[in-house]
């Protein structure tokens, strides 16, 4: 039995064998054929993370983005704390700078224009200031002219201490005048007169454009007037010259400009508080009430905007003042006075005081032949406020000889 099974063995064994050998024999089956081969994409190789490199070139474009983050930064306080600053300083510092003997009375439409009367007495003395000045020019007059009647100043629309009605032109048919224009002033004068129930005759102290206002209101409301005074008039032919044409809208009105936007952005009352800025009035008996309302007031955008619109509009003004001059004459009643300084203004080209001075003369002689003039020594047209006592006392010689000749009638 045991050879019969190693028999056995050997025999499967043989067949195995011999099975091996024929696959062996047998060629494997030929692979499938490949249709569209595609070529094969090499990826990209990764950027290397540590190249000297690409790393100093990150680094570069990191601290230009920090640099220009920075400066944004700053530049966004620049353009938003400053003007919210000063935006809320003027809030705060209105009421408290506004004079105590002063008030705001509307004049109607919503229209406050404030006024400030002292002293007792007949003729009223209305002082109109010049071109975009607020009524603080007037002060010394004022106080020295109030021992012998009573003085009033007050602001224009927009000016100082008054507010401008901002209102759609098309809803006031009461108000013909344009904003900013003699026509619109005299109106807004006249009904602040009414309201305040200050007697007539007034006597109307105007300077620079103050005249033409002045001289617009005497007249329409003659019979109110009964004396003027032009300190340092405009006459409406120098407005006809190229060369103060050039000097007024290319040159005053731009800086003008560039006070009002630097306002705006709270830029003037960072250069006042460091001292960059200083307010342009100065002269006699300068308070420190005064300088700080005209530091108020450098600061205000809304009483520079005021400013630039009325030099802007001058030429209406002027156009205005002609017309009513033509259409109706001034009366015969009604005395003129003109006050000028015998000194060139130091802030213009000799040039230009030269065909001031001579359109001067010339607007004097064929308006007013028989006007009293009378020359301040010493002096330019800023003497208002320079030499205010000067001023005050040919006033004062003027009422005198009023009440003298009212007295004697």
């Amino acid at each position: 039995a045991s050879e019969r099974a190693s028999a056995e063995a050997a025999v499967d064994g043989g067949i195995m064998r011999g099975v091996s050998k024929r696959r062996q024999n047998v060629p494997p089956p030929p692979p499938p054929p490949i249709l569209n081969p595609k070529p094969i994409e090499q990826k990209p190789k990764p950027p290397q993370v540590c190249s000297t490199e690409t790393n100093t070139e990150s680094f570069s474009l990191w601290r230009i983005c920090s640099r220009l983050i920075s400066v944004l930064k700053y530049l966004l306080l620049i353009l938003v704390i400053p003007p919210f600053l000063n935006y809320a300083s003027l809030q705060r510092e209105g009421p408290l700078l506004q004079p105590q003997e002063g008030q705001l009375i509307d004049v109607g439409q919503g229209q406050k224009l404030y006024l400030s009367c002292i002293g007792k007495g007949q003729p009223v003395v209305i002082f109109d200031a010049p071109t975009g000045m607020s009524s603080d020019v007037w002060l010394s007059i004022q106080k020295d002219v109030s021992l012998v009647t009573q003085a009033c100043i007050y602001d224009r629309a927009g000016l100082g201490f008054s507010k401008k009605a901002f209102q759609n032109e098309e809803t006031r048919p009461d108000k013909p005048w344009a904003q900013s224009t003699t026509g619109r002033m005299v109106d807004d004068l006249h009904g602040l007169v009414m309201e305040a129930k200050l007697q007539s005759p007034l006597i109307l102290v105007g300077s620079e454009l103050g005249t033409l206002n002045a001289r617009f209101y005497a007249h329409i409301h003659n019979w109110e007037v009964s004396d003027l005074v032009l300190i340092d008039p405009l006459p409406e032919e120098l407005f006809m010259e190229d060369v103060w044409l050039q000097y007024w809208y290319k040159e005053l009105i731009l800086h003008h400009q560039i006070r009002q936007f630097s306002a705006a952005i709270g830029l003037n009352r960072m250069l006042l508080i460091t001292g960059l800025l200083q307010p342009a009035m100065t002269g006699e008996n300068i308070s420190k009430e005064f300088v700080m309302r005209q530091k108020y007031l450098l600061s205000n955008p809304a009483h520079l905007s005021t400013a630039v619109d009325e030099h802007f509009f001058i030429n209406e003004s002027i156009s205005q003042v002609r017309d009513i001059s033509h259409f109706k004459p001034l009366s015969s009643t009604t005395s003129v006075t003109v006050i000028t300084g015998d000194h060139y203004d130091e802030q213009l080209p000799d040039s230009l005081n030269k065909v001031v001075f001579q359109f001067q003369q010339q607007f004097i002689a064929q308006n007013y032949p028989s006007v009293k003039w009378i020359r301040i020594k010493e002096t330019d047209r800023r003497m208002i406020y320079r030499k205010p006592s000067d001023v005050a006392e040919h006033l004062k010689k003027l009422i005198n000889k009023k009440r003298v000749k009212q007295e004697s009638q």
